[in-house]
């Protein structure tokens, strides 16, 4: 089976042979009380790597944002969320509206719409969320803009980048499009600015269950001391800490290579695909423009049967299905040109009585 469905962009997967060993799990403590061997490390080289000054550590960005989103409804603000943001952040908003706090939504990276609703709003501070970049439509959000619109009003932005820590970095043109280092958006934009919270999984280009909460030094230190999580929820064990620190490591010594190597997969994916792709972008996830009359499920579903497993999504958008690719640097080429073939194939031949013999194939196989 070709798999196009895991986001561990860089290839980094962390078998249990390729760490060190550990005398225990967990400590049976709180974050709060005392933090596992080597954690301390990770959160220094996640700053360094990330530009902020300072980084807490969690076990998951949903842990984060529902301590960063409780703490900030105890003061008098407004949360306004891009519409496009990740589940993760907007459930950590519906929590600061449970303690009563204004949330209002904007438009897709619409930085006019956000002053406008900024606007509207008489002594409160505005909380601006948004994800750094957009896996699935394939655009940066506009965070120096977003970052002024917080600054006119002694606001704060909040990122989640998730999907650009360990893919994007400081822009350098030899470097090919993600750029050097992986340290995510604040490196990519050049932002330094203590009104700029980020919060991130190293789930998925560094392939790590921890999650990191990072910012100017008060910020940090505020959410360190009212975080409910880090007193009543276990931190990141001691296998999480270990394949953190292994892959920062592997990021220093061979990321921006395979980066390099991921970009030229992606690549070769869009150029044989002529023209099947939704937007422009070279990041690893790949939606498919196809067809408007082609059944999306029997398409998917013949997919399978051909031994290519891709994503099946619903657009939240129009409500209707699409197929999305997910590229890692592991992907050898011959595996790329195969699901290309098969896809170029079965939309060529697309027709409503064939798509469903290949649909009932797959069942039959599945």
């Amino acid at each position: 089976m070709l798999d196009f469905t895991s986001a561990l962009y860089l290839g980094f997967e962390h078998a249990s042979r390729s760490l060190p060993g550990w005398d225990r799990l967990t400590l049976g403590k709180p974050a709060a009380l005392e933090q596992i061997p080597g954690a301390e490390q990770v959160r220094q080289e996640l700053a360094a790597l990330t530009g902020c000054e300072q980084v807490v550590l969690g076990s998951s960005t949903l842990h984060l944002f529902c301590d960063l989103f409780a703490m900030l409804a105890r003061r008098k603000v407004t949360i306004c969320i891009d519409e496009a943001t990740y589940p993760i952040a907007r459930w950590g908003t519906d929590r600061a509206a449970v303690f009563g706090v204004p949330v209002r939504r904007f438009a897709y990276h619409d930085a006019r719409e956000l002053r406008r609703a900024i606007g509207q709003e008489y002594g409160n501070r505005p909380v601006i969320v948004t994800d750094g970049f957009s896996a699935l439509r394939g655009t940066h959000a506009p965070l120096r803009d977003y970052a002024d619109c917080a600054a006119e009003r002694n606001g704060l932005l909040i990122v989640d980048d998730t999907q650009a820590l360990g893919i994007f970095g400081q822009q350098a043109e030899s470097m090919g499009p993600y750029g050097m280092g992986g340290g995510g958006s604040l490196k990519h934009f050049k932002l330094r600015d203590p009104r700029i919270v980020v919060v991130s999984s190293l789930a998925k280009a560094f392939g790590v269950p921890v999650a990191m909460l990072g910012g100017s030094r008060t910020a940090v230190e505020e959410f360190y001391e009212h975080s409910a999580t880090l007193v009543h929820c276990s931190p990141p064990s001691a296998a999480a800490i270990a394949a953190a620190q292994r892959a920062l490591q592997l990021n220093r010594e061979f990321g921006d290579a395979l980066r390099r190597r991921l970009a030229e997969r992606v690549v070769r994916f869009r150029r044989r695909l002529a023209g099947l792709c939704s937007t422009e972008s070279l990041f690893p996830v790949q939606s498919l423009k196809l067809p408007p009359n082609l059944d999306i499920y029997a398409l998917y579903r013949a997919l399978l049967a051909r031994g290519v497993r891709s994503l099946l999504r619903r657009d939240r958008r129009s409500r209707g299905l699409g197929i999305t690719f997910v590229l890692t640097a592991r992907h050898p080429l011959e595996e790329i040109d195969a699901a290309v073939e098969a896809l170029l194939e079965l939309v060529g031949h697309a027709s409503s009585a064939s798509m469903k013999r290949l649909a009932d194939q797959a069942a039959r196989v599945f």
